[in-house]
């Protein structure tokens, strides 16, 4: 056991590590990729899906909001949105019932003024994500 540690030796375990982790990543690489095709429901993203997506986009909902764990943490969590809010018609009369000044002495969420095909493309955005598989994301109802 008194054997020096060698360059050879050293070179040798590094080759030999870049190559596991090599093989390793491709082989969880070739998982993800066979894994997706089950786990997502790709039909479901439909042109209103998209333009909720749109938007959520435009109107910098993720500024204040967090979606599946990402995002501003200043208001509710969106994941569980359709869930928590009984479906597309609670969610729409939330966005709507919002007052055109704010709460006064704290900042809340704006009137956006949506039209009618806006709040359904918004409402369809929040069913899509709920539906996704999130491992159980939000922990709970409230977000």
């Amino acid at each position: 056991m008194s054997q020096a540690f060698t360059k050879a030796m050293a070179r040798n375990i590094f080759y030999g590590g870049s190559v596991f982790f090599i093989l390793l990543f491709l082989a969880l690489t070739f998982d993800t990729h066979n894994a997706w095709p089950q786990r997502d429901n790709h039909e479901a993203i439909t042109e209103k899906v998209s333009e909720g997506k749109r938007l959520w986009e435009e109107n910098n909902c993720i500024g204040c909001h967090t979606l599946l764990g990402e995002g501003a943490y200043f208001a509710p969590e969106l994941g569980n949105v359709f869930k928590r809010y009984g479906g597309k018609d609670g969610i729409k009369a939330f966005i709507m019932s919002r007052p055109k000044e704010g709460v006064p002495g704290r900042r809340s969420m704006p009137q956006f003024n949506f039209s009618d095909a806006e709040l359904d493309a918004i409402a369809e955005f929040l069913e899509y994500v709920s539906g996704m598989n999130t491992a159980n994301w939000p922990p709970n109802i409230q977000g």
